[in-house]
């Protein structure tokens, strides 16, 4: 018989991921909780807390079938066998490890519900970013309960924002890590069936990777960090693509073509953002720390140091195109979204970017399709009285100081000085440039940071264009 399953988070794992497992097992209930009444209620609307092409879809198929969002944590704790924990992990900016380690307190609290509900024996699943040997401190905490069995798992999640429900459906590989004991090869072998699917099959058994749970646990770490400094590393070499007359698409190309390198991760653009690269890169560096690995601490800390070299040279760059001075010119920032086919804003090198405009007095016009409602949460302070004000009128921008907000990307253009393209969404090479042209102040300036518009074109209209790396 199969096993009822519980995700504890309501967040990007919480919901994408278990919305898929239930599709995939639908003789299983699956159950997303959260401690957030609205976040839950989101879920249950029409109108879903994440964005993610496809996502909609696939909840609507199963919401209300085999995949339930509940308030309810200790009820479904008690009847579920199978508990996956994807509560946040965030950089801890406190203390011991602040700005680099992990934030542990919501998992730790997790645990200790887990324990304390729990009526049964019970396989719990980490699928939040945690520091190795995490795993130890859960079973640690819940194996103090007297006459219940806990078997911990590490399952991390490797999925993309933006091809998330395509990462989950047809995954390149899933990791499982599991002790080896009689329990643990047990508790695998029921994560490995879940993952397997019913009827049609889900995730062949060649791509269902197993490991000891300390390795699951660094991998996730290890794999965002490499990827991080593919990023870092291209950007690095598109500065010297600037100063040679060199082209980094070119660069890029070629150097993909070696089988030994490969071609993804080496567009060039304003860095990495999001989630996890970020947190990930830094609590690899914490971790290198205390074991007193400071050159290898120092290696990844490069990483880092590099995207944020790349945020601030876009803002030189822009600074010295509009003859050494922003102040009073208006900037439109064309995508707030950390990335294409995503609302996520976190980490995003858009708000880095408008953050140093803001402290050169620039007037901005923020606009994006998907990432509104965030980027005027993040950007409150920035408005007078530290408030966003509000509008019915999609079309018109949001006054808030000396930033605005608009959906329609030729009202963000109105009167710009320059427009700054930061998210390679697809309806920007799609606008109409000569109209966009027309609306600006003269010399026009494109700064495309995504090397996503045709420059050529641009430059016929009569703009000033600048790109990444050429």
């Amino acid at each position: 018989m199969n096993r009822d399953i519980v995700c504890i988070g309501a967040g990007y794992i919480g919901g994408p991921t278990m919305a898929v497992i239930a599709q995939k097992n639908p003789s299983r209930k699956v159950y997303v909780v959260d401690i957030n009444p609205d976040r839950i209620a989101a879920w249950n609307s029409d109108n879903l807390p994440i964005y993610e092409p496809g996502l909609d879809e696939v909840v609507r198929e199963v919401r209300g079938r085999n995949l339930f969002f509940t308030t309810d944590i200790e009820g479904c704790i008690r009847k579920c066998d199978i508990i996956f924990v994807g509560v946040n992990t965030p950089t801890k900016m406190f203390g011991r490890g602040a700005g680099r380690a992990s934030d542990l307190q919501f998992w730790e609290a997790t645990a200790r519900n887990i324990a304390k509900c729990a009526e049964s024996d019970k396989i719990v699943i980490e699928k939040s970013t945690l520091p190795v040997r995490t795993a130890a401190a859960m079973g640690a905490i819940l194996n103090t309960h007297e006459h219940l069995r806990f078997t911990v798992l590490s399952n991390p999640e490797f999925l993309a924002e933006g091809t998330a429900i395509r990462d989950l459906q047809a995954p390149d590989r899933v990791l499982i890590g599991g002790p080896d004991d009689a329990a643990g090869r047990q508790a695998v072998g029921e994560l490995v069936d879940i993952y397997a699917g019913e009827g049609d099959a889900w995730v062949p058994r060649e791509r269902i990777l197993t490991t000891n749970v300390w390795s699951a646990e660094l991998t996730k770490l290890a794999a965002n960090a490499m990827l991080a400094q593919r990023v870092s590393s291209v950007n690095a070499l598109s500065q010297l693509c600037e100063a040679t007359g060199a082209d980094i698409a070119e660069v890029a190309r070629v150097m993909g073509a070696d089988t030994r390198i490969g071609s993804k991760f080496l567009k060039a653009g304003p860095g990495f953002g999001g989630s996890c690269f970020k947190k990930d890169v830094l609590n690899l560096v914490y971790l290198c720390e205390s074991f007193g690995l400071a050159d290898a601490a120092a290696y990844w800390n490069q990483v880092i140091a590099m995207n944020d070299s790349q945020q601030r040279r876009i803002v030189e760059r822009l600074f010295a195109a509009l003859f050494n001075t922003i102040a009073n010119k208006k900037i439109a920032i064309f995508g707030f979204a950390f990335k294409a086919d995503t609302g996520d804003t976190r980490e995003t090198p858009s708000g880095a970017v408008v953050r140093m405009l803001h402290e050169e007095h620039a007037h901005l016009a923020i606009t994006d399709p998907k990432a509104l409602p965030n980027a005027r949460k993040d950007l409150a302070d920035m408005a007078d009285g530290g408030e966003c004000s509000a509008s019915t009128d999609k079309s018109r921008p949001m006054r808030t100081g000396t930033v605005d907000f608009t959906e329609d990307p030729y009202e963000a253009a109105k009167d710009a000085d320059a427009v700054l393209v930061m998210t390679d969404w697809k309806l920007y090479p799609a606008l109409d440039w000569a109209k966009v042209y027309a609306l600006m102040r003269k010399p026009a300036l494109v700064f495309d940071t995504r090397n996503c518009l045709d420059t050529a074109a641009l430059r016929a209209i009569g703009f000033k264009t600048l790109n990444i790396g050429k």
